[in-house]
């Protein structure tokens, strides 16, 4: 039985490893792929943290918080894989919402109300921000990096370190960044690297923007 526990945990691990390099080196090249995925578990934990900051409990420790997280992660991957101006939408206010709550929860020990209302404001001025300003690419390219970097930094220390695997989901940026000024340089350089090489293998490459919801009801 542990070793059935272990292997499924390696396999796990590997998995998320993969993909983070994908997304950290490659995010833009397979974004329109990525996009559903990544709606998905930002919804899931924005939903599971929406009911923690409102209740006060802790992440995902009710069936309401992995409810509601499931519902907004099901709503935020369809929005994503229906509609380009959402996916980026969605993506810009994932950055933008890390960011508000990162700052927050390094004055404050805990996730709370304000640190919550905070967050969604950022997360909703870097949305608007991102479609406004036209920056959809750069916004790709910055977040997938970032996202991705955590995610190895972020599985390495769930492997090695002991890092419990809710507190990954719930803010994988903010884990790796409070862990250890090491891991937090390990991060950094990976982010730049990964915004680095995604810049220089796309520079001739735009993604094809779409509205599925458009193309799915036009007549035959």
């Amino acid at each position: 039985m542990a070793n059935d526990s272990f292997f499924a945990l390696m396999c796990a691990s590997l998995i998320a490893l993969f993909f983070g390099f994908v997304l950290a080196f490659s995010g833009y090249r397979f974004f329109l792929v990525i996009l559903p995925i990544w709606g998905f578990f930002w919804g899931f934990g924005l939903g599971a943290q929406t009911i923690q900051a409102i209740f006060g409990t802790a992440f995902l420790s009710d069936v309401t918080s992995w409810l509601v997280g499931f519902v907004v992660g099901v709503v935020f991957a369809v929005l994503s894989y229906l509609f380009y101006i959402a996916a980026v939408a969605l993506l810009g206010a994932s950055l933008g919402y890390a960011l508000g709550t990162g700052i927050m929860l390094a004055i404050f020990p805990s996730l709370n109300i304000l640190t919550w209302i905070v967050g969604i404001v950022v997360a909703v001025i870097f949305a608007i921000g991102v479609l406004a300003l036209n920056l959809q690419k750069w916004i790709i390219l910055l977040a997938t990096a970032v996202l991705g970097a955590a995610i190895i930094v972020g599985t390495f220390l769930f492997m090695f370190g002991g890092l419990p695997s809710a507190q990954l989901v719930a803010n994988p940026v903010r884990v790796v960044l409070q862990t250890s000024p090491f891991w937090a340089i390990v991060f950094l350089a990976l982010a730049a690297f990964g915004v680095v090489a995604q810049y220089q293998s796309t520079r001739r490459w735009e993604l094809v923007t779409y509205n599925r919801w458009e193309e799915m009801n036009q007549p035959a």
